[in-house]
């Protein structure tokens, strides 16, 4: 299981702050997120960055060791 952190807009389209997730990667943890929460943060997600455990996940095939933190951080505007 890994806790996934939602921020900004993909709080919005989850419905949360936070929740537990069990995925292998980054593209499992995605599909997941996906099924779960539909196409609002289908959307956001596509946009986002994933930091795991603080990291920047660029790679579809980056592990989610168990008792990972992923936080979806979507795009800010502002200035």
């Amino acid at each position: 299981m890994v806790t996934v952190r939602y921020f900004a807009g993909a709080k919005a389209a989850a419905g949360r702050g936070e929740e537990q997730v069990r995925a292998a990667d980054v593209a499992e943890l995605r599909a997941v997120l996906a099924r779960r929460h539909g196409p609002a943060l289908d959307k956001v997600l596509s946009v986002a960055t994933l930091l795991v455990d603080g990291l920047a996940a660029k790679d579809p095939e980056t592990a989610l060791p168990a008792g990972s933190t992923v936080e979806v951080l979507p795009p800010f505007a502002g200035g």
